[in-house]
């Protein structure tokens, strides 16, 4: 029997842009999913997926997640013939669109394997082994998600290649208070990635030019975060939001949240993750507005929780 654990996650800048490797800052949450495998008499694997979740979304996932179990096995070359493997997840990370649940779902089961058959994978083997899974939901994944649920803390990441990446550790010397607040809407990674492909084929100067505010961005805002610097941060994520409206991955929901969590005093505000729903980070000055933005989105019935980043 063997566990693992893979951290939940929040981008704060990149969602889209990292797949055509522009930089991305992603940090890991402190909530978590636990895998825990067990071996038995059999073939084959079984999978108790006790995570809390938002409603529907695991229903809408079970398939991709189905698919993604097959890939870890399979790239760990773990006998599910001669042997039943009973899977099961639990953890505080509450599985949504926009908090890496699926990365943090394929990296725990990453770990547990790698636990129950004595595999001694390191990091970057676990990284790996979750990146595989990772297709099953993605298509074509940046490897950000699983990157932040591996290794946990603040990360700039890019993708050099279709295997490569270049990832660097960030220490920001201000804690940042964030609110993430669901909308309560699942959508497909696979296809808002798919609709933002055939928009940069449709619109190549357009999209090139979004593309270069957004690298702009991304270097201002790691500069930003080196220096502990709220203020600009804030007004960068503000930024972000409108690029992420202009390639059509927000929507009405995520905007309303944005301009809710403004107008009740956040720095900034953007969706998270994959959009068209999902999650909104919002990033406060201090406790007292924290509450207040918390508060506001509560009132118009969206669940909203409170974490810490940087």
């Amino acid at each position: 029997m063997g566990a693992g654990k893979g951290y939940g996650k929040t981008i704060l800048f990149g969602e889209h842009f990292v797949v055509y490797g522009l930089p991305s800052i992603a940090s890991a949450l402190g909530t978590y999913t636990i895998a825990n495998v067990q071996v038995v008499n059999g073939s084959g694997w079984t999978v108790n997926d006790q995570r809390p979740a938002t409603p529907g979304y695991k229903e809408r996932k079970r398939d991709e997640a189905m698919q993604s179990i097959t890939n870890i096995m399979d790239h760990l070359n773990v006998d599910v013939k001669n042997q039943r493997i009973d899977i099961t997840f639990t953890g505080d990370l509450v599985a949504a669109s926009g908090v890496g649940a699926s990365a943090a779902q394929c990296t725990s089961l990453a770990r547990a394997l790698s636990d129950t058959f004595n595999l001694n994978l390191n990091d970057e083997k676990i990284n790996e082994a979750a990146y595989e899974g990772e297709k099953a939901y993605h298509g074509t994944p940046s490897g950000i998600d699983n990157t932040a649920a591996t290794y946990g803390g603040l990360i700039w990441f890019r993708r050099l290649g279709v295997e490569k990446t270049a990832i660097n550790r960030l220490q920001s010397p201000t804690k940042m208070l964030i609110v993430l607040v669901n909308s309560g809407i699942t959508s497909s990674t696979t296809e808002v990635v798919a609709d933002v492909r055939q928009l940069r084929e449709e619109h190549p100067k357009e999209m090139d030019k979004i593309f270069g505010e957004y690298e702009k961005l991304a270097e201002a805002a790691r500069k930003a975060l080196l220096q502990g610097d709220i203020a600009t941060i804030g007004d960068l994520m503000n930024q972000n939001h409108r690029l992420l409206q202009q390639i059509t991955v927000s929507s009405k929901i995520n905007d309303a949240l944005v301009e809710t969590a403004l107008e009740n005093g956040a720095i900034g505000a953007k969706l998270t993750g994959t959009g068209r729903g999902g999650l909104v980070i919002c990033l406060a000055a201090n406790e007292v507005v924290r509450e207040e933005i918390v508060g506001a989105v509560e009132e118009k019935g969206y669940r909203a929780w409170k974490t810490t980043i940087g």
